[in-house]
């Protein structure tokens, strides 16, 4: 019994302390975070974005759009795409075996025509079936291929490209007009660098006219609303902090920006993970540290993509699910890295953060409310220890949102009506009355099916929204 009582109490210490100290990266996050917005708010503009769009020194860009069911948004979609201020680019839509009327949409809203297409088969994928481009639009390309999954798709797609740079978007994503112009002025600045990735905000709520976002609203469902704070809080410091410390490991799916020979020598996406994009970015710094290359992968706060999130909670579980089983797929794969010195601060601090304070933070949360009843049984509870452990893992992610908040709506006024600015100060005080508590609990389910739903991705249902 004794050695029991013993235990509870070293778990308490540990939780404590592993609390404190994710909280400590949090606070270093939030600081580079907020001087690199603030940066952004004060030195871009329009001018600088227009002297950009008219040097004749630029890189073409390949946009890659793995589609599968998209049949109620993919035309709109391409259209937004095709709608880019740049002066060079094509669009490569992967439709990947679809089971509904996204291949025929597609021939209808941009009368496509089969051609013979020779290309080099640099990465292996399901056969495709036909290849078509649009008698309309010269730069849009429709391949038809057997299923094999995203990966695959964008690896069908990165066959078929032509350009030195290549942008992976989402089907149900649309762009804002300049979003490839902020984001390859950094290649152009900068040899070096591998990979951009910008902002994703949620598209719900938005005023959409053909394919442009007009006026940005928050979305009128619950869910919604508070996935507009946790996305502004995981790219405006998570991803910002991690750039500024030039050990970046996600790149979102949802929008990213690379070279497309860089990817190539890699050997493109691998298949057999659900968290696809965030290996590809892992295994480009790997093969970089490894082969002694200078190099960059970089987050800025533009370029904007806006994406559809889940409006329910089946949905919004099961993309969370899916997120925490691939961010240990990733982990496992390149388990050789972690606290590696050989890796410099990706294998030091960048791995060991996201297998302590990611993969498992979700254990550590769930544990440590679940255990609450057991320290009241055997007389350990004490009113110190709950009102540390609340304020360290509930807390002060409170004040974190808050931070965002306000550099979503003041510094970049994305939601200029004082009412959501006052709405989302309201949500980020309830995000930890049950809404945090269980996305964990999934997360810790997930935890212990990554290998039985081993590349299971869960049917993702979709609204259509802004369209």
């Amino acid at each position: 019994m004794n050695l029991l009582l013993d235990f509870l109490f070293f778990y308490q210490v540990v939780i404590l302390w592993y609390f404190a100290l994710l909280n400590f990266f949090y606070t270093l996050f939030a600081f580079f975070g907020l001087g690199m917005v603030a940066r952004y708010a004060r030195e871009l503009s329009e001018l600088s974005l227009k002297d950009l769009l008219e040097r004749e020194a630029y890189l073409p860009v390949s946009i890659l759009v793995p589609t599968y069911n998209e049949e109620k948004t993919i035309a709109h979609s391409v259209r937004s795409f095709l709608a880019l201020h740049y002066p060079e680019f094509e669009v490569i839509v992967v439709a990947d075996g679809p089971k509904d009327r996204t291949l025929e949409v597609l021939k209808e809203a941009f009368r496509l025509m089969e051609v013979e297409w020779v290309y080099r088969r640099a990465l292996p994928t399901k056969p495709v079936r036909a290849v078509y481009r649009s008698l309309v639009y010269p730069n849009l390309i429709v391949v038809d291929k057997e299923n094999g999954g995203k990966a695959d798709a964008l690896n069908a797609g990165l066959n078929l490209a032509r350009y030195p740079l290549f942008c992976a978007v989402d089907a149900d994503s649309l762009l804002d007009a300049q979003a490839l112009l902020r984001a390859s002025r950094l290649f152009l600045e900068d040899d070096r660098v591998l990979a951009v990735g910008g902002t994703i905000r949620p598209l719900n709520g938005a005023v959409v006219r053909e394919g442009i976002v007009e006026t940005l609203r928050l979305p009128q469902g619950f869910l919604e609303r508070m996935q507009v704070i946790e996305y502004a809080r995981a790219f405006f410091m998570g991803q910002a902090g991690w750039s500024a410390m030039g050990a970046l490991l996600i790149v979102s799916g949802a929008f990213g920006l690379f070279r497309r020979e860089e990817a190539l020598r890699v050997g493109g996406y691998r298949t057999d993970t659900v968290g696809e994009d965030m290996e590809l970015v892992v295994r480009l710094h790997r093969r970089a540290r490894e082969e002694g290359r200078e190099y960059r992968i970089l987050y800025t706060p533009d370029p904007i993509c806006y994406t559809e999130v889940p409006a329910d909670w089946a949905t919004l579980r099961r993309q969370r699910n899916r997120w925490h089983r691939g961010l240990w797929e990733v982990l496992w794969n390149h388990r050789v890295m972690l606290f590696n010195p050989r890796y410099g601060r990706l294998g030091l601090v960048a791995m060991p953060y996201f297998f302590l304070f990611e993969a498992l933070a979700p254990v550590v949360e769930v544990l440590g409310y679940a255990l609450m009843p057991v320290f009241y049984f055997f007389g350990l509870f004490n009113r110190e220890f709950a009102l540390l452990f609340l304020l360290w893992a509930v807390g002060y992610g409170v004040l974190l949102s808050q931070l965002t908040v306000g550099m979503e709506t003041l510094l970049l006024r994305r939601y200029p009506r004082l009412w959501d600015w006052v709405v989302l100060l309201f949500l980020a005080l309830l995000e930890g009355l049950g809404y945090r508590q269980i996305l964990a609990l999934e997360r810790f389910l997930a935890t212990f099916q990554v290998w039985r739903k081993r590349g299971v991705w869960g049917e993702m249902r979709r609204k259509g929204v802004g369209f």
